[in-house]
This record gives structure tokens, sequence and C-alpha cells, in this order.
């Protein structure tokens, strides 16, 4: 058992990364000769609403004070290490509002790691202090944990304590685990429906839940919640316009965050999670928003939204954002069974092709400049795969990595938003793969909103060449609504790509259990999100073997 220990929730001084949100505003706008240096950083630093330097630090409330439930959005916890594990909250006892209820003041709160969810062995525990600065939100980096354990948690301020969640530590690195439970999930638009797919989420035995992008949407929400139909009033105004302000992300995220099914899979499960678009803008790249603003205005509320993700996800301070950038992308390990290498494809990529449309693949989308993850990345991915010692290396992504032909008409449109529309950027990732023996290599998907199985292939125009791994699509949790078995194209849509093994259209999630053996993917599926409370089912099960890539149902 590990010694009981206090620390502190990070970061510790709110105002420290100021000056490093300035630096890193400058190379973005001063580049581009919009603003003077002194401008870009009073701009950015309003945009972002971070405290001025040197100010003041903002009075302590006494929690005794807090006469309502400040845990509304509940817990969670992400990225485990053998050692450590993030704990995430985030107090607002009046949620709908832009502090939350809780004004320009910092709050003490409690948090105790312990064996048992009586915490009748208390093994960690501290005292985090959250700021307003950071939404109220508290993230604490739990050390010293034992490897492969788990661990139940909890926050308390004031009179308050918050639900209880369960989590636990990844193995140590170099053990050979047997295996491995994981689901992925993406997209859930909270005004298209019903987080049914959590609920039944939250009652699954995995180990980890990998959020592959689109945990919110920037997509105004009417009274009624959209799809969901509740009494018309029954949300304030408040949310009835799409998202730019710090404060309207803030909010946004109380919103999703106030459903109760998903507050239940984040006190389940511990999180791993990435971006995708609409946690900022819908199909941005880089700099560039789809409605053509000017890239100094767009990476306001970039930086906007940056701030409010990481303030309402479980992650380390190593990913707080410094104005409009973050380092999302990172690696994690499971024992020597399986290495995770979670991409960010939206913060570093070129500009869609051809106006974004789809589109043949031609020299705009082909030109061998364009990248989809930008240099650095690409280079930290394939150095990964070289110096990796894991049976299965894990991509966890946003977009459709493998190509798929919209028709069967020769040549066939492919999408300017996903892989195919950066095939030089693609080809340079085969070919890293490839170039470091990558015999286990499995992909997983968000975006698309509907189920696949597919085959990577070496020549996806050749369907006789070699599978090179598997690309598993997870559909969405709510987002295109109810959904269908079979879309209108599901038959056009396996015959123009021979390497799709599985597509449908419903709503649910990816399982996948990871062994020394082969991957088992199951497919669930819900018939309906406009309604609560559905059952969910496996539409279909799938297995590739170790040593050998490619689908087969089981």
């Amino acid at each position: 058992m590990a010694p009981t220990g206090r620390r502190t929730g990070l970061p510790e001084h709110p105002s420290a990364p100021t000056d490093a949100v300035w630096r890193a505003a400058v190379p973005h706008l001063a580049r581009r000769r919009f603003f003077t240096v002194a401008a870009a950083a009073a701009t950015l630093a309003f945009g972002t609403g971070l405290p001025a330097r040197g100010a003041m630090a903002a009075p302590q409330l006494d929690a005794a004070r807090i006469t309502e439930d400040p845990f509304t959005l509940g817990v969670a916890s992400g990225d485990p290490l053998p050692d450590s594990v993030v704990l995430w909250t985030r107090l607002a006892p009046t949620p709908y509002e832009p502090d939350g209820g809780l004004g320009q003041q910092r709050i003490a709160v409690q948090w105790e790691v312990a064996l048992d969810e009586w915490f009748a062995i208390v093994v960690r525990d501290g005292v985090a202090l959250a700021y307003p600065e950071y939404g109220h939100s508290v993230h604490v980096d739990v050390k010293g944990l034992d490897p492969g354990t788990p661990y139940y948690y909890r926050f308390r301020t004031g009179a308050w304590i918050s639900p209880v969640g369960r989590t636990h530590t990844a193995p140590d690195t170099g053990t050979p685990v047997a295996s491995l439970r994981l689901a992925a999930v993406a997209c859930q638009a909270y005004h298209d429906g019903y987080y049914t797919a959590y609920r039944h989420l939250a009652n699954e035995d995995v180990d980890l839940v990998f959020h592959l992008g689109d945990y919110l949407y920037e997509y105004s929400v009417n009274s009624a919640g959209g799809e969901r139909g509740y009494a018309d009033g029954t949300l304030p105004d408040v949310f009835n316009r799409e998202t730019m302000t710090l404060a309207d992300y803030r909010m946004r995220y109380a919103l999703y965050k106030t459903d109760a099914d998903l507050r239940a899979a984040h006190a389940t499960h511990p999180f791993v999670v990435t971006w995708d678009d609409h946690e900022t803008e819908n199909n941005y790249a880089g700099p560039f928003d789809e409605n053509g603003s000017p890239p100094e205005q767009f990476l306001l509320r970039r930086a906007a939204a940056y701030r409010a993700y990481w303030e309402n996800q479980p992650l380390r301070s190593a990913q707080l954002p410094q104005g409009p950038d973050a380092r999302l992308y990172r690696r994690l390990h499971w024992g020597t069974l399986a290495q995770f290498d979670l991409l960010d494809t939206r913060q570093y990529r070129s500009d869609q092709a051809y106006g974004d449309r789809p589109h043949v693949p031609g020299p705009e989308s082909d030109d061998p400049a364009r990248t989809l993850t930008g240099a650095e990345q690409e280079r930290w991915l394939i150095d990964g795969w070289h110096d990796s010692g894991a049976l299965w290396n894990v991509m966890p992504q946003q977009v459709l990595f493998s190509q798929r032909n919209f028709d069967v008409t020769n040549p066939p449109k492919v999408s300017m938003d996903a892989w195919d529309g950066y095939r030089a950027s693609r080809n340079r990732v085969v070919a890293g793969a490839k170039a470091a023996g990558l015999a286990n290599w499995l992909v997983l998907t968000g975006d698309v909103h509907v189920s696949y199985a597919l085959d990577i292939k070496d020549d996806f125009d050749d369907p006789a060449s070699r599978n090179l791994g598997t690309e598993l699509a997870c559909t969405s949790i709510t987002s295109g609504k109810d959904g269908a078995a079979r879309l209108p194209n599901w038959e056009s849509h396996l015959r123009a790509n021979p390497h799709m093994k599985f597509y449908d259209g419903r709503r649910g999630y990816l399982r996948v259990r990871l062994d020394r053996t082969r991957a088992e993917a199951d497919f669930r599926t819900i018939p309906a999100v406009s309604t609560p409370g559905a059952p969910v089912t496996t539409a279909a099960s799938f297995v590739t073997e170790v040593g050998n890539p490619g689908l087969t149902p089981a």
C-alpha cells in the first residue's frame, strides 16, 4: 500500500501562465502582421479571461458559505500512468451561469483516494484550490499510486461531498499484461438526442474509454434541448446561440455535463480524451475557420475553446493551453500489451483542399507539403513506433484514416476533411509504420457518425494488396440523431470500398478487447436517441489476429 500523502491541485499559480500565453500568441499574430506584439498580448489576454500579470490573487471564499451543491458537473479521471492518474471536478452550484455561481473567488477543495468505495482505507489525500481563472475546475495529478490497481476518489468542500468516482492506474510499462478492455466514443451533440449510450457504457467492464472528439458542439441549443424535446423554456436562452467566448464554452460544457448518463460514464471509467473540430468550430484547420474569418480573430476564439476544453477534462498541466496552442497529442502504455499514440489532427493541419467539398483527389489535395498532423507530431508518432516494445500499437485519432470512396465512379470523390484529403501525409505515416515494422497496428477513429470496420491496405486501389493494419470507427453517441442500420448509401458504399467490412448508421460506441493473440471488436448500438432508455445490442463483432492483420467476423 502506498503511504498517505498530500498534494495540491495543478496549476498552483493562476497568473503564472500569462507571459507564456502572450508569447504563444505572438508567432501566430506577428507572423501575419495583424497586430503589434503588445496589442496581440493584450487582446489574447482579454479573449481568454486570464488575470493580468501582477494582479492581486482572488480572495478565498469560505466554503461553509456555499449553500447549493457545487458538484453538479460530476467527477472524472483520466490518463492513467503506472503510478498516477488525473482526478477532475469543477465547482458550479448554478452551472448555467458564466461563473457557476461562485463569482471571482478561489475555493479550497479536499480530495481523497482510497482502496475501497467506503473510504475506510485512504491512501492519498490533499487540498486543491479551484481558481476562477480556470472556471473553478480542479485537476489533481495524484502520484505515488501502485500500478495496475483500482482506486476510488471523491472531493469535498464545505458541507458538500462529491459523488464517488472509480479509476485505476496502468500496469507497469514492462509488465506482460494478458488483456485489456477499452471503449471508444465520439460525437455527442446534446441537441441531437439523449446520452443513453453512456448509461450502457457505465455498466460495461472496461479499463479505459477513449473519447475521439466532438465532446462539445458549438451550435445553438434551444430551450427544448433540440431532439430531446423538453418542455419549452426548460433551458435558458443563453444556450440558444453559437459558442464564441470563453464564458459561452464554459456554460456549454456545463450543459453537457449536467447530463446524468454522461456523468455516470465519467465516474465509472477513466477517460483518455482528444478533440476534433466542434469543441472549437466545425471543420476548422489550424488558424482557419470554415467562414473565412481573419485568422487573428479565429485564434482568439480557438484560445477560448482550448482553455474551456482543458478546464472541463481530466488532463494534466502539460496539456494546459498557452493562448491558442495546446500540446494534446501524447503517448500512454498498458504494460507490454499496448502503446497508445493519441493524435491531434486539427490544430496543425493544412487548410482543406478544394473548398472542403467532396472532390476527386488532385494536385491541390495531393501537394506533398500538405499535412494533417504537422511535421513535429508526425516525427513524434513515427519515432515512437520505432521505439515501441508493445505488442499492439493503437492510434486513437479523429478523422477516417483509410480511403473512403463516396461513389463507384472512376475516379471517385472523397472527403477533403479526412486523411483522403491529405494523401501525402497519410503516405508518410504508412511508410513510417512499415519502416517501424508494426505487425499489429490498430487505428481508432471518430467523426463519421457511423460504425466502420476497415482493413488498412498497402494500396487501397488494389483489393488484393496486403493488409497493414485495422481501422475501427466508432459511431456517434447522438450526433446525426437516431440513424438507421442501413443508410440509403449502404450498398453502394460497401461496393465502392472493398476493404470496408462493416457499415452501420445507428448510434452507440465501440468495445474492444486486446490480448496476446487477437483483438475482438464489438459494435454496440442503440435503436434511438430521440427518446431515453433504448436498449443496447451488439450489431456485429470482428476479430483481427496478432501477426495477421485483416478483419474476420467473430
